[in-house]
């Protein structure tokens, strides 16, 4: 069984590739069939930017699709960057930029008060255009310094106590367990062997 993925950014098909771990499931992004992905995203949540991109997806390719759209919410910043955080700091900025404006952004606040959340929603549209949303979240703190090597984005700022590490300080597998995106693609496995148990 083949799912499309609506991205371009390919260390988010390999994560999710990693936990779309049912067998009989093949995952492909927009770009192996030909296609981009542009579209604006102006959705006013993360389950309104997945679905845009989902609904896109399917109208150029069909077939079963999933998009997923996912952010980082600052409780001090009233959930800042939230459905901005691949964008706020520019268009072109890298990560490593975004995440110094971030500490500009938090500097006049004490480090204990730097609570932060993961968040992840998941649309999925089956072959028959019919919309399913799946939805994820992970708390933990931003700190002030960058540590670990492994994840990508904001994972190298965003500590959680219980495993007192970054998520980029994790073992990859460790985090495909119980990041934002695992969590809700817990969910989305859950209801794909419900749904597709004779196929898979």
């Amino acid at each position: 069984m083949e799912i499309i993925l609506a991205t371009h950014n390919q260390d988010k098909v390999k994560e999710i590739s990693a936990m779309l771990s049912l067998p009989g499931i093949q995952l492909c992004s927009m770009s192996d069939k030909g296609f981009d992905l542009d579209v604006d995203e102006t959705g006013m949540t993360y389950s309104e930017n997945a679905l845009i991109k989902a609904r896109y997806a399917y109208a150029q390719l069909g077939g079963l699709v999933l998009a997923d759209d996912s952010g980082l919410s600052i409780d001090l910043l009233d959930g800042y960057p939230g459905i901005y955080s691949a964008r706020f700091a520019g268009e072109h900025a890298s990560y490593p930029e975004k995440i110094q404006y971030i500490w500009q952004l938090l500097a006049d606040y004490p480090q204990d008060r730097w609570t932060a959340a993961f968040h992840c929603a998941l649309a999925f549209i089956d072959d028959q255009g019919k919309e399913y949303l799946f939805s994820g979240e992970c708390r933990g703190k931003i700190i002030s310094e960058m540590r670990g090597e492994h994840g990508f984005g904001y994972d190298p700022v965003f500590y959680m106590a219980e495993y007192q590490m970054t998520t980029a300080e994790m073992d990859p597998k460790l985090k495909n367990k119980i990041s934002h995106r695992a969590l809700a693609f817990a969910k989305f496995n859950d209801f794909l062997q419900k749904q597709y148990s004779g196929e898979l």
